[in-house]
């Protein structure tokens, strides 16, 4: 375990909202940050003392940018492996690059999680037209097909109703590799956004209930509505996959929740997640203190809900008539305002975000939803 103690400097692979909310947090605690990304003016660099834009390839550049800082995370999971190991030969790297290698290609995440009896739906690996007609002859329809590599926010995925859209489907890969799910008629999804300590320590924030619309998160609230086994047993799941990982930080698992009450694991995300945002601000500790906390080797903090809260992404859309008028969003008490600094509002772009705390989760919900609906 090392200690990285305030004064210190921590390097963040990645620039985007997750990263600006970690570096609030790691100022809050008297560190300093240090972002690295291809990109100029951004989330994180508005907050960061110091903001290197250089291309992940560039191995010079990470090295130097290793050599400045005193450890490194990451904010974005799509970082090259070469690009890990050179920062890791100077500085300690959290989570592990082999924990990237895993979580950024979904074959090999569904793979991992299948070897190691996690559940998972029904896949096979697609790399030629004659493996996509055989696994949906195996699997049946529906399906879904997805690209193995880099995907987010529903992008690379095609559903398939039917067997006479195998071809078609096949040639929208473009050739990349891909896995084929089966279909899940799930009742709702969950997460459990969870921090793990250089010691082992574990802390979670329960199970929080998530809302999509047009495969972006569109809603989170907490405390999750869902049965005493289906919160054990996904806590136990997430704790579980993040001992098998090894795993130092904040990580989130994605739940599909079956009308039986089977649960699913759907994706990981070893970093903060868009569903824990709910957590800064209505919690003791959020996400992303906890991240500083443990790759610092610090005691992790409460993960205790002050009150029920929910949480509502906004995007681009809400711009398209100009400047949203915030002070009706927050004329009601309970509302906080989270905005990215983000310069291009672009339709589906995720910009900011509400939180809202309440007596129970589902008014939560429709506080933020309401106060949300004042801007469009």
């Amino acid at each position: 375990m090392r200690y990285i103690p305030a004064n210190s400097t921590i390097g963040v692979f990645g620039s985007g909202q997750l990263g600006r909310m970690f570096a609030i947090e790691a100022r809050k605690m008297g560190y300093r940050v240090h972002t690295f990304s291809p990109d100029a003016d951004t989330p994180t660099g508005h907050i960061s003392d110091v903001e290197t834009t250089a291309s992940y390839d560039d191995l010079d550049a990470v090295r130097e940018f290793a050599r400045s800082v005193d450890v490194v995370t990451f904010e974005f999971e799509n970082v090259p492996a070469a690009t890990v190991e050179a920062a890791a030969e100077f500085v300690p790297v959290h989570p592990k690059g082999e924990v990237l290698h895993t979580t950024q290609n979904r074959l090999r995440e569904k793979t991992f999680l299948s070897a190691n009896g996690f559940p998972v739906a029904p896949f096979r690996h697609i790399k030629t037209l004659d493996d996509l007609h055989r696994g949906v002859l195996e699997i049946g329809t529906p399906a879904v097909l997805k690209t193995a590599g880099f995907g987010y926010d529903g992008k690379g995925q095609r559903k398939i109703a039917a067997v006479g859209e195998v071809d078609e489907a096949f040639a929208g890969l473009d050739g990349r590799d891909a896995i084929l799910e089966c279909f899940i008629d799930f009742e709702k999804e969950v997460s459990v956004v969870v921090a793990r300590g250089q010691d082992g320590s574990f802390a979670h924030y329960g199970v929080i209930e998530n809302e999509h619309s047009n495969h972006i998160l569109d809603v989170s609230f907490a405390p999750a509505d869902v049965s005493e086994a289906v919160f054990a047993e996904a806590v136990e799941i997430t704790r579980s996959i993040a001992e098998q990982f090894g795993y130092v930080g904040t990580m989130c698992v994605e739940f599909f929740l079956t009308s039986n009450g089977k649960i699913l694991v759907n994706e990981i995300a070893p970093r903060p997640h868009n569903s824990g945002h709910l957590t800064f601000g209505p919690c003791v500790t959020s996400q992303f203190e906890q991240q500083v906390r443990a790759v610092c080797g610090l005691p992790l903090g409460s993960s205790e809900f002050l009150r029920p809260a929910a949480m509502a992404n906004l995007l681009g859309d809400i711009w398209a008539t100009g400047e949203p008028d915030w002070a009706k969003a927050l004329a009601t008490p309970g509302v906080s305002l989270h905005l990215y600094g983000k310069a291009d509002p672009r339709p589906g772009r995720k910009m900011g975000h509400l939180t809202a705390v309440a007596d129970s989760a589902a008014e939560a919900v429709g506080i933020v939803t309401q106060s949300r609906a004042t801007l469009s």
